[in-house]
């Protein structure tokens, strides 16, 4: 699967009976842009709670010039998507260990 072929504003479909503008399968969000080369942000927009979520790469069957397809269903994707950055951790626990005045790591 190529990365580069996922753009902003694409939708993104899981497995499932349905089809939204040309696209088959369930619309579960809309492309906000790729992080990292590993998630998909989604766009606010679609969200239930007005957040952003995050997909992993891994779940990417398919792209095309409508939509990103997945290889889950719908109901495996609200399961586990999230809206907190998958990063998240990792990236407070570097930041705790910063040195408040340098700014470098400690230790």
């Amino acid at each position: 699967m190529n990365v580069s072929k996922i753009k902003e504003h694409l939708m993104v479909h899981a497995k499932g009976e349905g089809e939204m503008n040309g696209a088959s399968g369930v619309h579960i969000g809309t492309v906000d842009r790729v992080e990292n080369n590993r998630y998909i942000k989604l766009t606010k927009d679609d969200s239930p709670n007005g957040q952003h979520r995050w997909i992993p790469l891994e779940w990417v069957e398919s792209v095309d010039d409508k939509a990103v397809y997945l290889k889950r269903t719908a109901a495996e994707v609200q399961a586990a998507v999230t809206d907190q950055h998958p990063e998240a951790e990792a990236i407070q626990r570097a930041e705790a260990e910063r040195d408040p005045v340098s700014g470098s790591g400690i230790g």
